[in-house]
């Protein structure tokens, strides 16, 4: 974990309540994809929790739904400098894939995916990719995981764009070797139930620190008491207990 200043560089609106910002600075301790940061907000006691989307040298891009204060001011800012927490978190493990895996990501469960596309594809593994959203307004990405070369299947809970209904209808008409996702809890647990193969899942949590001294966000698995934001984000599929 580092603490550092980052630049903004960049933070436009990408989809219906959906942002995407550029911070400029110390990169050096994101490692894995499927890290976070925590950004540090005036006026607010707690940092904001937001995942790695991308990583480009010096910048990492985040993106994040405009849902409560902090992210409220977050989206207005077009210029200065936030305060950072970097490579928190475990990341997910790209040595498990096997030669077909499946990423499922729902809403800003989504971000996290491009980043372990990109790092999979450097390992000469192509996976595929389910992205699921409410609603045709709130689709972001799919251009950017296709330009990668990328199968994508997006699903809408309206059906108003692509495959109508959830993730799970989506998974179940394709093959793979392996899944990797992030989402909302009830999303994770229908991928947990539909899914064939064992997997990853990265859970979302509110957190106190964001690196594992509080203890507010532990949680029980099979191996034992875990913190989401020291030994999680991501879990294994095998040790989650619902």
């Amino acid at each position: 974990m580092k603490q550092g200043l980052f630049e903004i560089k960049k933070n436009v609106q990408i989809a219906k309540g959906v942002m995407e910002m550029h911070l400029k600075g110390d990169t050096s301790a994101i490692v894995n994809a499927g890290q976070f940061i925590n950004i540090k907000l005036d006026g607010l006691f707690l940092r904001r929790p937001i995942s790695v989307c991308d990583l480009n040298g010096d910048t990492v891009t985040i993106i994040y739904k405009v849902v409560g204060k902090g992210t409220e001011q977050m989206s207005k800012m077009t210029a200065g400098t936030l305060d950072v927490l970097t490579g928190l978190g475990n990341g997910y493990d790209l040595s498990l894939s096997g030669d077909n895996p499946v990423l499922i990501g729902g809403g800003v469960g989504v971000p996290p995916m491009y980043l372990l596309a990109k790092r999979l594809i450097e390992n000469g593994v192509k996976p595929t990719v389910i992205l699921g959203f409410n609603t045709k307004d709130e689709i972001f990405y799919e251009e950017d995981f296709k330009a990668l070369g990328l199968n994508v299947y997006v699903t809408t809970v309206d059906g108003s764009y692509g495959i109508k209904g959830f993730v799970t209808d989506a998974l179940k008409d394709i093959d793979y070797t392996y899944f990797y996702t992030c989402g909302p809890e009830p999303m994770l647990k229908a991928v947990y139930n539909a899914s064939k193969t064992e997997g990853q899942m990265s859970f979302e949590e509110r957190m106190g620190c964001g690196f594992g001294a509080c203890m507010g966000c532990s949680c029980k698995t099979l191996t034992g008491n875990k913190r989401i934001c020291k030994e999680g984000p991501v879990m294994k599929k095998g040790e989650i207990i619902w």
